[in-house]
């Protein structure tokens, strides 16, 4: 009998063997300190203990919950070939419904919004069919298909960003849920998620079209007393917090030239009233030599005076568009104090070149002897049609400006000195080296089709998460303590033999979670919980029948053999219709219902095993003995 026994001990052997060889780097990573796991990571040997260990959830090691939403009426004005103020109105009525009733469908609002407007879509998505109802099909299947984009861009985005073990899943038709655990840099991991990566190089117009076109400004504004009405508004209002200052207002001629003095105060908009009334767009701008200087309490004031359509047609006719930098710097003014100013572009209403062409993006200081010498840069390299064009375009514009955009904000605008052949380019101007290595994996990642934004976020710390894995941990330990005293108690060395097996199961399950480098979370706890539960029923149900067996004076080896016998059809049935339960969990659940769902299922399988196999095994060691004629049980 003993050579019978053997293969199976043996087996349990080698199956513990390698449970404690699994979870030893999540034991060991848990007893590093912050410093010792720093070392290791500068070392190049964290990373292969910390791939090898059972990764903490959101709930447990703290981190971000997010909730973005994909803005489909930007996405659908984008991909629209014309674009007429009946349209326009059309998508801003659109986007104010979703903003007072945000659960309701975006293309039933877009559907019934066209049929009461009676708009004929074909006028603007000539290319998506000829019917309203084919082209709202197929913008529903664009708009889909976009979604599925922005997922795979933001998991791409995430991936590069070094997050263990993050959720990124779809909820309903346009929102998308992002976990991630560990986070610290909550501003950084927000700004990695909300930029969509739109990398565009635009021509700088020139001076004189520049100043021309805010005379005209200037004359169609002019008189108007709405404008003056923007001027007042406070800073609370205008999300810009003003001080009051001295400031300089210049006029139209002075943009580029002299400049004069005025001294106001103001609790809004620096400009002077008397200046205004003459110029009310130029007289909030200050001269900053190649460039327009917007002083950061005026921005509210000119980005309402840019919104308006008279101000539209005149950029439309020389063919331009406004754009702000992406950051406001400190300059100095005639009296030696420093004022906070935005730069403004106009540049060409066209893009000479997208970011699409971008082969590989990487972040890294300037070198010695150049302007950006130890500053925080983007080096780019483009494919051969990019570099091709990208040549064509610094050829043709030497002497002038060119704008690297960066959703629509102006990273820098260089003049450009010479044909730029290869394809070689680079971006400056990042606060430092973590803007700079965040830009470089949205521009890799690629850039979203359409924007997004968060409408909820929660920021767990990591003392919470700590709460929670120490309640966690409590909960497993009485929990577990109370079975095994209950089990001893009650059947003595039969009950000792159960307890071994239960330690023997959680130790199991936990070896294949970390094979499988699932996440742990305060679901997936419980699931272990009820996976002890499970275990400890089936040892129950094995156990009363060999007692049963026992009172019919069967011999302890007889009773085990038929006690294990009668009672495998019953856990079998049980524990098959939990794993069912689980695995409906599994495929169907998000987040922390999958992780519990997981843990269950493996629970359940270990379970099993340990019950109708470790066990059982265990008996027929001790009752295969010579003058083993007595079963405590």
């Amino acid at each position: 009998m003993k050579s019978k026994q053997t293969p199976r001990l043996l087996m349990i052997g080698l199956a513990l063997t390698w449970a404690i060889w699994a979870i030893w780097p999540t034991i060991q990573y848990q007893g590093l300190s912050n410093a010792e796991k720093e070392t290791l990571r500068e070392e190049g040997k964290l990373d292969p203990i910390e791939s090898r260990t059972i990764k903490q959830g959101l709930d447990l090691k703290g981190g971000m919950y997010i909730v973005l939403e994909v803005d489909l009426p930007t996405l659908l004005e984008n991909i629209a070939e014309n674009k007429d103020s009946k349209f326009i109105r059309s998508i801003a009525s659109v986007r104010e419904r979703l903003s007072q009733t945000p659960e309701a469908d975006f293309f039933t609002l877009f559907t019934n919004l066209t049929n009461q407007n009676k708009l004929k879509l074909s006028r603007y998505y000539y290319d998506y069919g000829s019917s309203n109802s084919d082209i709202l099909s197929s913008l529903g299947e664009e708009s889909e298909d976009a979604i599925n984009r922005v997922l795979e861009i933001l998991v791409n985005r995430v991936d590069q960003f070094g997050v263990a073990e993050p959720t990124i899943q779809k909820q309903g038709s346009q929102r998308i849920i992002v976990e991630l655990a560990g986070i610290q840099d909550s501003e950084r991991a927000r700004a990695l998620l909300e930029s969509t990566a739109l990398l565009e190089f635009f021509i700088v117009k020139d001076i004189s079209t520049t100043n021309q076109l805010m005379v005209r400004i200037d004359q169609v504004l002019k008189g108007d007393e709405s404008i003056a009405a923007i001027t007042k508004v406070k800073a609370a209002e205008e999300k810009i917090k003003s001080q009051k200052s001295d400031d300089e207002t210049v006029s139209v001629s002075e943009l580029f030239g002299e400049s004069e003095n005025s001294d106001t105060q103001s609790d809004s908009a620096a400009v002077d009233e008397n200046i205004f009334a003459e110029r009310p767009f130029s007289a909030m701008l200050r001269n900053l030599g190649q460039t327009i200087g917007v002083p950061e309490k005026n921005i509210y004031a000119v980005k309402k005076i840019l919104e308006r359509p008279e101000v539209q047609e005149k950029l439309a006719a020389v063919g331009g568009m406004f754009l702000f930098s992406h950051k406001a710097e400190e300059y100095p003014l005639v009296d030696g104090t420093l004022e906070t100013m935005y730069s403004l572009f106009l540049v060409e209403d066209e893009a000479e070149l997208t970011g699409g062409v971008v082969e590989e993006a990487k972040a890294n200081l300037g070198p010695q002897g150049s302007t950006s010498a130890g500053q925080p840069i983007v080096n780019l390299s483009m494919n051969s049609d990019g570099a091709r064009k990208w040549s064509i375009v610094t050829g043709s514009n030497v002497g002038r400006q060119v704008a690297l955009v960066l959703d629509k904000k102006v990273h820098m605008a260089p003049n450009i000195k010479e044909k730029i052949s290869g394809g070689g380019t680079l971006i400056e101007g990042f606060a430092d080296i973590n803007e700079a290595k965040d830009i470089a994996i949205v521009l890799r990642a690629g850039a979203l089709p359409a924007p997004v934004d968060i409408i909820e976020e929660r920021v767990i710390g990591p003392s919470l998460g700590a709460d929670s894995v120490r309640s966690g941990t409590l909960s497993v330990i009485i929990g577990l303590g109370l079975v095994l005293i209950f089990m001893l108690i009650y059947y003595r060395f039969s009950g000792l033999i159960a307890d071994f097996a239960l330690i023997w199961n959680i130790l199991l399950v936990l070896a294949v979670l970390a094979s499988l480098q699932a996440t742990l979370t305060l679901p997936g706890i419980a699931g272990l919980i009820l996976t002890v539960g499970m275990s400890i029923d089936a040892n129950v149900i094995i156990f009363e029948r060999i007692r049963e067996e026992l009172r019919k004076g069967k011999t302890p080896k007889a009773a085990v053999k038929s006690g294990y016998d009668r009672a495998l059809t019953t856990i079998i049935d049980a524990n098959v219709t939990t794993v069912i339960a689980a695995l409906v969990l599994w495929q169907f659940g998000t987040g922390p219902i999958k992780g519990f769902a997981t843990v269950l299922f493996w629970g359940i399988l270990v379970s099993m095993f340990t019950a109708i196999f470790v066990t059982r095994t265990i008996f027929n060691s001790f009752t295969s003995r010579k003058g083993f004629t007595k079963l405590s049980i």
